[in-house]
């Protein structure tokens, strides 16, 4: 990418670990998948017979089902028309939240009632890829690698082969509302000074207010004080770093900020925390480009910014690359192709970006004046110099519910977070042992 500020935010993205999202937000995926079945060898077997001048042809009497997720669902209607007015082929929409795809599709794909399209953060792409669950992008390998930056194409290849079709980029950053935080604390230790004027714990007000149970959100407490998840930029799962004594150092940190939230984990929802940023209870809160619209929708006057540091040290987020994919069951496999690789044109990803917020991967579309003058995009590319791509192999699966509680056990019961890391840790070893046996 030829601009600043896009360059070093898909430079940093990928040198800092090997790219790669929440939507929000990246959970687990499925870890005992049926393997493929021979239609989907077949479909494999069938990829890319016509020469990369022609069009692929779709199949006689295609129709298509794609899923994506409900606060995303209006882009997919706006395109999905646009694609049946060019091609004649109906595509239907089923509302399935992208962290929920892969799991879903282990049992829906073999059945033959997946959907033909699918889209989710390349986190889960390992898994998918190891089920035998998605097509590679195949002929559309050289437009989408020529179309797309080469750290987003990376992200959504496996062992050298490239299976998504680029849809955006993300991480999550400091949400804050303009009406009542002229300018957004720079660290943590800012955001507990404003809280001592700003919270009132008897009106349910707070200064600031996050997920404290979901790890994806809470990744910063593990790495910006040195914790990882796996070593070797998150292909070595023998090697686990969410204990070590940065990871540690962090957790303290997190369990010190129940004083200015003096709430449960269970209190601090994503939907309770969109009705009190709302409403101005809640200041500030941290969450993806996701919800931009629905804030907008909402009439919040509100602005993004990195995420403040802790304890020094510049607050180290999550990000990722979501994709579509195409499904190997499907009875549609060119039609597919065509509407994954429709679907994320440059074109497609503009207009995913004027009513989503997503953040586009492609090398034009980031170029386009209207991105560039964005105030919120640009609060997500500082937020994305200092973020590290979540591990894309399949043992990441075995992270989330064991750190999530972990997480849980330091904020509700005060457990010491040492003790809950070392916890956690013994339980994702186990698990990986286990899938590998």
């Amino acid at each position: 990418m030829r601009k600043w500020f896009v360059s070093t935010m898909i430079t940093a993205l990928f040198i800092v670990s090997a790219c790669g999202g929440g939507n929000n937000n990246n959970t687990n995926a499925a870890t005992n998948a049926p393997a493929a079945t021979e239609e989907a060898a077949n479909n494999a077997g069938n990829a890319s017979a016509a020469p990369a001048e022609e069009e692929i042809a779709a199949e006689d009497g295609a129709t298509l089902t794609v899923w994506d997720s409900k606060n995303e669902r209006s882009f997919v209607e706006e395109m999905a028309k646009e694609f049946t007015a060019k091609y004649n082929i109906p595509v239907k929409i089923e509302e399935v939240e992208s962290p929920d795809q892969v799991k879903k599709l282990t049992t829906d794909g073999p059945a033959g009632i997946g959907a033909d399209v699918v889209t989710f953060p390349h986190d889960n792409l390992g898994q998918a890829v190891a089920a035998g669950l998605v097509l590679p992008n195949d002929y559309f390998e050289d437009e989408t690698k020529t179309a797309n930056a080469e750290a987003a194409v990376s992200a959504v290849t496996s062992d050298g082969i490239l299976y998504g079709y680029p849809r955006s980029v993300e991480t999550y950053a400091l949400f804050y509302n303009k009406d009542l935080v002229q300018t957004p604390p720079a660290s943590f230790d800012g955001i507990k000074t404003f809280a001592k004027t700003f919270n009132d714990p008897a009106s349910n007000k707070y200064a600031f207010m996050w997920e404290t149970g979901n790890l994806y959100f809470n990744y910063i407490w593990f790495a910006s004080t040195g914790g990882y998840v796996f070593g070797e930029n998150g292909t070595n799962p023998a090697d686990i770093g969410m204990n070590n004594d940065g990871a540690v150092e962090g957790l303290k940190y997190f369990q010190s900020l129940k004083e200015i939230l003096p709430i449960k984990s269970g209190d601090a929802s994503a939907d309770i925390i969109q009705g009190k940023f709302a409403d101005k209870s809640v200041a500030m809160t941290i969450t993806g480009p996701w919800k931009v619209a629905d804030f907008k929708n909402l009439g919040i006057n509100f602005g993004v910014a990195p995420i403040p540091t802790i304890n020094g040290k510049p607050a180290v987020s999550f990000s990722g690359v979501k994709a579509w994919y195409v499904n190997s069951f499907t009875k549609y496999p060119n039609a597919a192709r065509l509407f994954a690789n429709f679907i994320s044109s440059k074109e497609g990803q503009l207009k995913d970006y004027s009513l989503t917020g997503a953040i586009p991967a492609n090398n034009e579309a980031v170029e386009d004046p209207t991105f560039k003058a964005d105030e919120i995009s640009s609060g997500f590319a500082a937020q994305f110099v200092n973020s590290q791509a979540m591990p894309s192999i399949p043992e990441m699966g075995s992270v989330w519910d064991p750190m999530g509680a972990a997480l849980a056990d330091i904020w509700n019961e005060s457990k010491d977070p040492k003790a809950a890391a070392d916890n956690a840790v013994t339980q994702v070893q186990e698990a990986v042992k286990g899938a590998t046996k």
